[in-house]
């Protein structure tokens, strides 16, 4: 494929929070068969915090897909072509990106099979969701021939900085909770979150709840129902980064099906992760050496009702979630 080791990389990958950070074992993976070469990395514009100070890429650029996008996409590709990179990996499977990466100039070009320009593409490798086939190794499919090794875990890289903002909170064991997600379908219902904050397991632990900004009234509700619980709203209070650095400590981390489970994974923090409507047969279950899936027991055959979840539960009845019992996270 090279004549000479590769030098330049850019990786693509501009969806979800989880999704790029789960693409950071790519990172890991080349920067471990090329040392010396430089790694620069497409995200979606509000993700470039995930890799503030991080020591293997070196240039972040960010896809504003909300403001004056088709210009904002004409400046990267000047930016692109003019780098001349060895390779360019396109996670992504849109057009936006696969037009980036196929026009790009790379000596190397690979992506996915179901992007509208793979057929522009050197190496395409087939994107499809299989039993055991986690995303991470779907996506080194994507290094064929540049990189051997096994899969290496996600990881982010929490400043010294970060880990300092957080160490106050560290003074007694804690756990974490992260108890919001974009879809409503991937949520624990608030009345079972405070059922397990009121089980005598919980009792006199210190926990920590994390989120975004937006996630404030849902813990601020939950903590009103729970008083007597040692329960602190940290919700848009800690960056992604300051928030993963609190996370590695912890006793354990509470989360759903959601990007804190992906950083859970990066930082190899231990995990309890709950899957409501969606399954780990899509191949975003938890990374880490301690990790515990949690779902329901019964079988529905409604259930998965869709990769990313849903709004509302399409059946209304919302099973799924309804079934898990609380002392199922008492692990």
């Amino acid at each position: 494929m090279f004549q000479h080791p590769p030098k330049t990389f850019l990786i693509i990958q501009t969806a979800f929070i989880g999704d790029v950070i789960l693409a950071t074992s790519l990172v890991e993976n080349l920067h471990a068969v090329y040392p010396d070469a430089v790694i620069d990395f497409l995200l979606r514009k509000g993700n470039e915090g995930l890799f503030e100070g991080h020591p293997h890429i070196r240039t972040v650029y960010t896809l504003d897909k909300k403001n004056d996008k088709y210009r904002n996409i004409w400046r990267i590709w000047r930016d692109i072509r003019r780098r001349q990179y060895d390779a360019v990996i396109n996670v992504h499977r849109f057009a936006v990106t696969g037009f980036l990466a196929a026009f790009s100039g790379a000596r190397h070009i690979a992506g996915f099979d179901k992007n509208p320009f793979s057929r522009l593409f050197h190496h395409r490798a087939r994107h499809v969701f299989e039993r055991g086939i986690h995303e991470t190794t779907r996506n080194h499919q994507l290094l064929k021939g540049m990189v051997n090794d096994p899969v290496c875990r996600p990881a982010l890289y929490p400043s010294p900085e970060d880990f300092a903002r957080v160490n106050s909170l560290k003074q007694a064991p804690y756990i974490c909770i992260a108890p919001a997600s974009v879809w409503h379908t991937k949520q624990y219902p608030a009345d079972r979150w405070i059922d397990f904050l009121r089980s005598p397991a919980m009792a006199h632990k210190k926990i920590y709840f994390l989120g975004g900004s937006e996630d404030q009234p849902l813990i601020e509700d939950i903590l009103q129902k729970c008083p007597e619980v040692d329960g602190h709203n940290l919700a848009g209070a800690l960056t992604i980064l300051q928030s993963a650095a609190l996370m590695k400590d912890a006793q354990m981390n509470y989360v759903n099906d959601s990007s804190p489970m992906h950083i859970a994974s990066a930082m190899n923090a231990p995990v309890v992760a709950i899957f409501c409507s969606t399954v780990t047969d899509f191949g975003f279950g938890p990374l880490s050496d301690r990790a515990f899936v949690v779902e329901t027991r019964e079988h529905l055959p409604c259930r998965p009702c869709g990769i990313h979840g849903h709004h509302s539960c399409p059946k209304g009845h919302f099973k799924c979630a309804m079934g898990i019992q609380t002392e199922q996270l008492l692990i």
